[in-house]
């Protein structure tokens, strides 16, 4: 990929995948931060696999009146199985720190996330690797003067009824 075209690559707490964020806090000597929670989430780890998915979305449209769902993933893992392999592949000294949940929502519960719609369709996901996560860190790392340490903190508390919201430069409750 030319460098000219590394624009994007979001990272803050509430936009960035945790993978992205990862390679970033990875990168500029921040602790790879994640909640306590022990749960697996679905996780479409890599780029291409998601043109792949909607490549495949486009190539088979639904009859007329026909209403899909595709769930875009291909493998699943906890927060704190990801930091671990970011920590192990990552070329650059990792540590870990667990951080309060902010979310109102049980810290463990029933997930049985399930694809397979573009599977049939004959889906072949590129799946994590320790490459891939060398290559994100590395990405990062060449980027590391750019990264906005504000972003990398987290700052939503569902738990919190106030919100501050910057208005003309200034802070307003609301």
């Amino acid at each position: 990929m030319h460098p000219d075209l590394e624009t994007r690559f979001d990272y803050d707490a509430v936009f960035g995948t945790v993978l992205n964020r990862f390679a970033v806090q990875a990168a500029v000597g921040y602790p790879l931060t994640f909640t306590a929670r022990v749960d697996r989430r679905a996780r479409c780890s890599t780029f291409a696999t998601r043109l792949a998915c909607v490549e495949l979305a486009c190539l088979n449209p639904p009859d007329a009146g026909e209403y899909r769902v595709f769930n875009q993933f291909t493998e699943s893992f906890s927060a704190r199985d990801l930091a671990e392999w970011v920590k192990r592949a990552a070329p650059v000294d990792v540590t870990i720190e667990s951080i309060p949940n902010p979310r109102v929502e049980k810290e463990e519960h029933y997930y049985n996330a399930v694809t397979t719609k573009l599977p049939s369709l004959g889906l072949k996901p590129h799946l994590l690797d320790d490459a891939m996560i060398q290559s994100l860190v590395e990405t990062a790392l060449r980027h590391k003067d750019r990264v906005n340490f504000e972003a990398i903190r987290p700052t939503v508390n569902w738990r919190s009824t106030k919100s501050e919201v910057s208005v003309s430069g200034g802070a307003v409750g609301a």
